[in-house]
């Protein structure tokens, strides 16, 4: 094991200057505000997640930061319910902890408050929570008053700085792409306004407006149910216990859904080849439209355009397959997920405890269908947008992979930060293209 003798192990509340826990209520809502900062927030890779938030009032703020304010750089994590998520305060973030959630105010002259992120998504550090999870009836949690004698084992900080650089450098090139992913999608998004919601297309000038039951649309335009353009629209099925298993047939569940991904790579569930051959008519190919039945927001679509796994879809995920000959699959995604529609498909979603909007309520969803050729011509200038956003969503699984196995071996001291090439020569292949590996 390489340098491993210099790493001391030594407990955790040396390495900070204060733990504090957030409050144990939940505010009133509020339309705007700062951050009430919960779970859903933090994501499984170490992120904070702010697409979807919970604002409290400005007149609430001090009464709700009185314990404390996060501050740059202090680290969050959760303590109860969903354990193992963890993630650094950014710049400018302005918000108070929410439930369920705790923060470490790091000493910098003892540790790199990346370092101990890092170090908290290691086998080592999570075996520390195992010992010390208490299971309750309804949700599992660490107790905060021992929690300052959890064991960690860092290097001095110069190596500790290093390993830091290195695996953050795989990170700012994950969310340079997934900026890039963004600005791409935004584009698109602005397009299919321009043509489809203002109808401000290319030759819309000798397209009247006629009456519809959505409002105005152009001459020669349609307004047609889900299932009048649609080859099929196809719940997923209940996957018990029993038909789980093996590791060739995968299952997409909603928590398999990321924001500003088709799909995440991590804690898929697969089932049996028994299984996926009796459900095979729910398998994913190229040109679907996956559809959450369920609040991640409810109705919100993804589009399927490669699959590298054979995979079927869990029951709150829907597949709509549409006819192309009617509806090009891009018009359709755009048009799915713009914001008026969302809304709509939400209104429709119905349920006592919790909301799911069932395949009867997609199919009865009406939308304006443009001609084939003008939905052509904008499928024309979004598909190249399309495949640079595959190719930056490849590139992002290969530098998490590559992260994500040099991790354990850093930590474990299997190799050196000096066998790891200086983060800036990955920033340098990712820059002419070359694919980043170890």
């Amino acid at each position: 094991m390489v340098g491993v003798t210099r790493w001391k192990t030594l407990p955790i509340k040396e390495l900070y200057d204060g733990l504090y826990d957030g409050p144990h209520a939940t505010p009133k809502p509020s339309d705007s505000g700062p951050v009430f900062l919960g779970i859903k927030n933090v994501t499984d890779d170490g992120c904070l997640d702010l697409t979807e938030i919970r604002h409290i009032a400005e007149e609430d703020y001090a009464s709700w930061t009185r314990r404390v304010e996060p501050r740059t750089n202090d680290l969050v994590f959760t303590y109860e319910a969903t354990l193992n998520r963890y993630a650094v305060i950014p710049p400018g973030f302005r918000g108070c902890l929410g439930r369920r959630m705790a923060l470490i105010r790091t000493n910098p002259l003892k540790v790199d408050v990346r370092f101990l992120l890092y170090y908290f998504f290691t086998d080592e550090w999570r075996a520390v929570i195992r010992r010390n999870m208490l299971t309750g009836a309804t949700v599992d949690r660490i107790p905060l008053t021992t929690f300052p004698d959890f064991p960690v084992r860092v290097p001095p900080l110069s190596i500790q700085q290093r390993i830091a650089g290195i695996l953050s450098a795989y990170d700012e090139l994950i969310e340079n792409s997934q900026r890039r992913i963004r600005i791409l999608e935004a584009m698109a998004r602005a397009l299919y306004r321009e043509w489809f919601v203002h109808f401000r297309f290319p030759g819309h000038e000798n397209h009247p407006r006629v009456a519809s039951p959505l409002g105005e649309i152009p001459q020669g335009w349609e307004v047609k149910r889900l299932d009048e353009v649609c080859r099929s629209i196809q719940d997923g099925d209940w996957i018990e216990t029993k038909d789980q298993g093996g590791e060739e047939y995968r299952l997409l569940q909603i928590s398999n859904l990321g924001v500003g991904e088709f799909i995440e790579t991590g804690n898929f569930r697969y089932v049996t080849q028994k299984t996926f051959d009796r459900l095979r008519c729910n398998e994913i190919v190229p040109g679907d439209l996956l559809v959450a039945r369920m609040p991640t927001p409810i109705g919100r679509g993804w589009l399927v355009t490669k699959m590298p796994w054979r995979m079927i879809t869990a029951v709150d995920v829907a597949i709509i397959r549409a006819e192309p000959t009617v509806i090009h699959p891009l018009f359709l995604l755009q048009a799915w997920n713009e914001h008026s529609n969302l809304q709509r498909i939400a209104g429709q979603a119905s349920g006592t405890t919790r909301l799911r909007i069932t395949r009867r309520e997609l199919a009865a969803m009406e939308f304006v269908i443009p001609p084939v050729p003008v939905q052509q011509r904008f499928a024309e200038i979004v598909q190249p947008q399309s495949a640079t956003i595959d190719a930056l969503r490849k590139q992002i699984e290969n530098l998490r992979r590559t992260r994500d196995l040099l991790l354990p071996r850093l930590f474990s001291g299997q190799i050196g930060v000096e066998a790891i090439p200086d983060p800036d020569s990955l920033f340098a292949n990712s820059e002419s293209g070359r694919e980043v590996s170890t």
